[in-house]
């Protein structure tokens, strides 16, 4: 009988451990009909400020539907229990979805996985593949990764430009740049994050944007009179990389990306035209950016509750189509009453 009973409860943990491991694999959205049917990007979050784990799902779902390419969204999950924790900078499964990309997609933060499972991101860059970084990918790794800032993307964590939750940040077009094909269609974008400090970046980079500071968070608001804004911040670039395995290639840089950020149609759509271009397809005109799904960000923001993400339990799987996860802002968020609206699941 305590036999018996033992191998019910070993069945069962079994399938409690199945169950969470199935429950945290990635986000996985088949490509449609659309110029990019065929090619696979991967898109890698994992940041405990700036909620790349929203912001990526709703990208993915644009790229994917709208516009025809497979997208596999990877997440910092909780190694035991499956459920997503930005605060686990250690977790990064699912790189090996990198052996079959065409683009990567980077929004981490100080990120520092192991050797193995980093060895697809290795060979990725050593191929030479593109890479789009997006906010913190400037320092989106430590230790034999944080190479990626600079040597790939063109710069690292230096500052805040902007006050920080006080003052947002309007793109300007570089006018020497302004016909550049991934800036089709971009006329209006604001970002409720703040310019980041740029200084690394040299002259061999294409600048396409630059990050007025405005005065408040409103997406009214007017850039800031004096030297904060003379000369104003790169806020988007092209540049070719030289990784440390020898590879070469393009990559895409802005230090926008908040989930919030997200919210305006023109950022989404430099982010989807830059997915165009450096897959070698013919960037459109007007890029159709619609959400698929109704979008609900949450401000920016640390989120220093220990349980905060246990309790919150939510999977790759509850970002999938026809998913709308309402997140909570974190303590501390100014009031932001310019995001998408609509019911809540």
């Amino acid at each position: 009988m305590k036999s018996l009973l033992f191998m019910l409860l070993l069945t069962l943990s079994f399938g409690m451990v199945f169950a969470d491991s199935a429950r945290a694999e990635p986000l996985v959205l088949e490509g449609g009909d659309g110029p990019g049917a065929g090619k696979h990007i991967v898109l890698i979050s994992g940041d405990e400020e700036y909620r790349s784990e929203e912001a990526l799902p709703m990208l993915a779902k644009i790229l994917s539907q709208r516009h025809g390419f497979k997208c596999t969204v990877l997440f910092s999950v909780d190694p035991a229990k499956g459920y997503i924790d930005p605060n686990n900078q250690s977790s990064l499964p699912g790189l090996e979805a990198l052996n079959s990309a065409d683009l990567m997609i980077v929004f981490t933060r100080f990120r520092t996985p192991s050797a193995a499972a980093m060895k697809p991101f290795e060979d990725y860059l050593a191929a030479g593949k593109p890479v789009i970084g997006l906010r913190t990918a400037t320092h989106g790794f430590r230790g034999d990764w944080s190479y990626f800032g600079p040597r790939i993307l063109g710069e690292t964590w230096v500052a805040h430009h902007g006050a920080h939750k006080r003052e947002g940040c309007r793109g300007v077009i570089e006018e020497a740049n302004a016909s550049h094909p991934v800036l089709n269609g971009v006329k209006d974008v604001f970002a409720p994050s703040d310019v980041y400090t740029v200084k690394n970046l040299t002259d061999e980079a294409t600048i396409l944007l630059r990050g007025a500071v405005t005065e408040t968070l409103d997406p009214a608001s007017k850039p800031v009179e004096g030297k904060k804004n003379s000369p104003m911040m790169p806020l988007a670039w092209l540049r070719e990389y030289s990784s440390p395995q020898g590879g070469k290639g393009q990559a895409f840089c802005t230090t926008l990306g908040a989930a919030v950020d997200l919210v305006s149609d023109d950022a989404r759509r430099l982010i989807v035209n830059a997915s165009y271009h450096l897959t070698g397809l013919d960037v459109p005109k007007a890029a159709d950016v619609k959400l698929v799904d109704p979008y609900y960000p949450s401000f920016y923001g640390f989120i220093r509750d220990p349980d905060f993400w246990k309790n919150r339990n939510l999977h790759p799987a509850d970002f999938g189509l026809g998913h709308s996860p309402v997140a909570v802002d974190p303590p501390g968020s100014p009031i932001w009453p310019f995001r998408q609206t609509g019911p809540a699941e």
